[in-house]
């Protein structure tokens, strides 16, 4: 993703100082580790961090251990989709927002794709990646994934002081927890904070109270903050929590299924798939599954509270 952002000359923030995994737990801290020796033994550069490590480079005491992944880092993500926007205009493509495709037909090779407006584009192949946000564009593919929101909050900017004693050297972070958090700082200095939303939209700042609590108790020595954006987007989760890839038809390539992690996880699908587009012998490093829709899907909204209480409690179980 870093490689795309230089060679285009993306202008969204980008930093690569590196991801922090955080236990509130002792419990789960030598499991956490034993993660970070995996990726060391296929060569990734980490860092174990002990809990006063973390209070350094964090800025906190709320938590007992850590590990660094040296590779990641953080962008602005609208910035980010707009930048790619623009390379592909400049390759020659068309681009058309607001044009939601409602119906697909195969006629003879091609597919016709059906705009709300009425105007119909020829295609031979047909990408459908809409993630936390499919419809019933094509029959069954919506009730492969969970739909829900993830919530995220923003301070205004720190007092430069208080800015410098929290992720330094620009660091991103998340917490193991099942329901975890994540946490960085921006270019002007606010503090971000995202985790767990309730399945339907926010009706407004209330509904963001539990981020907010979370940032506050983390954070105590900046008391309480002044908070100059709320937003949610939707999330797309798959029962084994991996993407899915699926080519149903002549044609056609879905995926989707991103788990919260779809910056990263969507700029490699969509490399992989325009080289499947344009080389039909190019293999996918993911395996190409059938579409399987989950049992009793219409109850998501019962599946998805059920689970926040579920892992909610083991997170409490440490």
């Amino acid at each position: 993703m870093f490689d795309l952002i230089g060679r285009h000359g993306i202008d969204c923030q980008p930093v690569r100082a590196g991801w922090l995994q955080l236990s509130y737990s002792d419990k789960a801290v030598p499991a956490m580790h034993a993660r970070a020796h995996q990726w060391a033994r296929r060569g990734v550069r980490v860092e174990l961090l002990d809990r006063a490590a973390v209070a350094r480079r964090v800025g906190t005491e709320a938590f007992a251990g850590g590990w660094l992944d040296g590779r990641a880092g953080a962008i602005q993500p609208l910035a980010y989709a707009r930048g790619l926007v623009h390379a592909a205009q400049r390759a020659g493509a068309a681009v058309h927002g607001n044009t939601a495709v409602t119906a697909l037909e195969r006629q003879g090779t091609a597919w016709i794709a059906s705009t709300r407006t009425g105007a119909q584009v020829r295609a031979q192949h047909v990408v459908i990646a809409t993630n936390g946000y499919t419809g019933a564009l094509w029959p069954g593919l919506a009730q492969t994934v969970l739909s829900a929101n993830s919530f995220i909050v923003a301070t205004r900017p720190l007092k430069p002081a208080d800015a410098q004693a929290i992720l330094a050297r620009g660091e991103t972070a998340s917490t193991s927890q099942r329901l975890l958090l994540y946490f960085r700082k921006d270019a002007a200095g606010r503090l971000l904070m995202g985790g767990r939303g309730f399945f339907a939209e926010p009706r407004g700042p209330q509904d963001f109270a539990h981020l907010e609590r979370s940032l506050e108790l983390l954070f105590p020595q900046l008391g309480r903050l002044d908070y100059a954006y709320r937003w949610a987007g939707r999330i797309a989760i798959t029962r084994d929590f991996m993407p899915h890839i699926h080519e149903p038809a002549p044609g056609v390539t879905m995926a989707l299924g991103c788990n919260g992690r779809g910056i990263a996880l969507c700029t490699s699908l969509g490399q992989q798939i325009a080289a499947r587009l344009a080389d039909s012998g190019h293999a996918f490093p993911y395996p190409v599954s059938p579409i399987v829709p989950i049992p009793l899907h219409g109850l998501q909204r019962f599946y998805i509270a059920a689970g926040v209480a579920w892992y909610s409690l083991l997170d409490k179980l440490g």
